[in-house]
């Protein structure tokens, strides 16, 4: 097992935040790859299905589609 793999989520989170802020990311931008990344990753997982997708992500079927339009994702 990796050291990563030891890691709790709120360690892994802060790993990433560190790396971002020794690229200096701004926080607007870090958030929006962030928001990108979890959206899509989540409809990987559910195959696209948005209402799956949005009861996942705990927001309702009309705010992931305002969200994958602002974002600029296509999700099937």
């Amino acid at each position: 097992m990796t050291d990563y793999q030891k890691m709790n989520i709120h360690q892994k989170i802060e790993a990433l935040v560190e790396e971002l802020l020794d690229k200096e990311l701004p926080m607007d931008e870090a958030i929006f790859e962030f928001k990108k990344v979890f959206i899509k990753t989540a409809a990987k997982k559910y195959n696209g299905t948005k209402a799956r997708v949005a009861e996942a992500l705990g927001i309702h079927r009309n705010t992931l589609n305002h969200l994958t339009k602002k974002l600029k994702i296509k999700i099937k």
